[in-house]
């Protein structure tokens, strides 16, 4: 595991959407966002890499916490209630459109906004965390 980035005293749990900078906690975060859009604006952002992320980058990455393995990714594929979910043709519509977004981030957040769609994503947690998911509990991640 690596360290904080901003605080360098904590283990890393989460990446900055904008340049991959790891961080421990929402104030290390809320630091690290006042930092790059500061007075060194300019400078910070030069230093980041204007290539979107990659599958490979996600794959190979560092940060094992957010991996799901291979073996339960692919009990995805044998579940009967994501095979019924996909059969309706909105769903496939909806994940066509979050998969082909330029702003893959936007388009969840609307994605979500979807009954359909959050079922589908309760679904696949549930089968990849083995353990039930409470529709109370789903509601709290709604954006």
């Amino acid at each position: 595991m690596q360290i904080c980035s901003v605080c360098k005293e904590e283990t890393e749990k989460y990446r900055c959407p904008v340049c991959r900078t790891r961080y421990c906690s929402l104030d290390c975060y809320k630091k690290h966002k006042g930092e790059v859009l500061g007075v060194n604006t300019v400078s910070s952002i030069s230093t980041v890499s204007a290539e979107p992320w990659s599958v490979e980058d996600l794959l190979n990455g560092d940060n094992i916490i957010d991996k799901v393995p291979l073996q339960k990714l692919q009990l995805l594929g044998q579940s009967k209630e994501l095979r019924d979910l996909l059969c309706n043709p909105h769903l496939r519509r909806l994940l066509r459109s979050v998969d082909g977004a330029e702003n893959k981030d936007e388009a969840m957040r609307a994605a979500m906004q979807e009954p359909l769609f959050t079922e589908f994503s309760d679904q696949c947690l549930k089968i990849v965390e083995n353990e039930p998911i409470d529709q109370a509990e789903s509601d709290k991640f709604i954006v």
